[in-house]
């Protein structure tokens, strides 16, 4: 039976850690970090992520400056709101929660957000930097930067190791696929052109599951003794459960345990951590701009 990577009670111990040093940075300098989330629409998932954001600031001691805005705003006015929060001195960090309505450039709008308030890590040229050697990004993605954090805190190499990411998307596969390379791991990187899929994941010492399909890696296609992490989040029926259905991972985690050498659940895995990075970079970002340390 694999170990069981807990994510909650990871996540937990890092927002302890922030809370104090948030508590000591307002004593030293007299700043609260902050950070601004912008929600457009009404995407009832969209709704829950920010709330929870907003929620975990309250607890860590970061202020939170709250937008909500309407599905039908024009791109022009989401940029013009974006301007206005990065000359804000007490807006240390701003994310714009993704997906974006159809009309509007979410590259565009991602574009806007200067770098040294980019504490979501999705500006094109943060994750650029991912790419450079000798380079490195302003932030790092936070689910990605999470997925890296859990296997240090759980003492799982990455150096040397064979890391196999399934997906390539700009928010979790292409990023941790470049931070597991910057690591020294040696990286696969497989999508829906793959061939023969179950030959390649059988070869990783390392396993990162960010496809979005329910239940898609099955135990036949683990090695055993691999660490895989789940960064996936399916709403599948259940009659059992009083709303009717239940949140699962890319993993079909009771068969692939008896396989692997750790594993994440889901929930409880690395979906509390991405919150807490967020919470961490929006803290670096408060740093440094009392700093003025944060250079181009």
């Amino acid at each position: 039976m694999a170990h069981i990577i807990d994510g909650a009670a990871i996540a937990a111990a890092i927002r302890e850690e922030i809370r104090l040093e948030v508590a000591r940075f307002k004593a030293d300098h007299g700043v609260t970090p902050g950070l601004a989330t912008v929600l457009i629409g009404d995407n009832p998932a969209s709704a829950t992520y920010v709330r929870n954001k907003r929620k975990a600031c309250e607890e860590v001691g970061l202020a939170s400056f709250g937008y909500e805005l309407p599905a039908t705003i024009t791109q022009d006015a989401v940029i013009a709101l974006v301007n206005e929060l990065a000359a804000r001195p007490e807006v240390h960090g701003i994310l714009v929660q993704l997906p974006l309505p159809a009309h509007i450039d979410d590259q565009a709008v991602l574009a806007a957000i200067p770098l040294d308030k980019d504490v979501d890590g999705f500006h094109p040229s943060n994750i650029g930097r991912l790419g450079l050697k000798g380079r490195t990004p302003a932030f790092a993605p936070c689910t990605p930067k999470g997925c890296i954090e859990l296997l240090d805190r759980s003492g799982i190499a990455i150096a040397g190791r064979r890391a196999v990411v399934l997906g390539r998307s700009a928010i979790v596969g292409l990023p941790v696929a470049l931070m597991l390379l910057a690591r020294d791991a040696t990286v696969t990187v497989c999508h829906s052109k793959t061939t023969d899929l179950p030959a390649v994941t059988r070869e990783a010492d390392i396993l990162i599951a960010a496809i979005g399909k329910a239940h898609f890696v099955t135990a036949d296609m683990v090695k055993p003794g691999c660490t895989v992490i789940d960064v996936g989040i399916n709403r599948i029926s259940d009659p059992t459960r009083k709303s009717g259905s239940r949140l699962v991972g890319d993993v079909d985690f009771d068969a692939v345990s008896q396989v692997a050498g750790a594993i994440t659940p889901v929930p409880g895995g690395v979906g509390p951590m991405t919150i807490a990075m967020l919470m961490q970079n929006t803290l670096l970002a408060a740093q440094r701009a009392v700093a003025h340390s944060f250079t181009l």
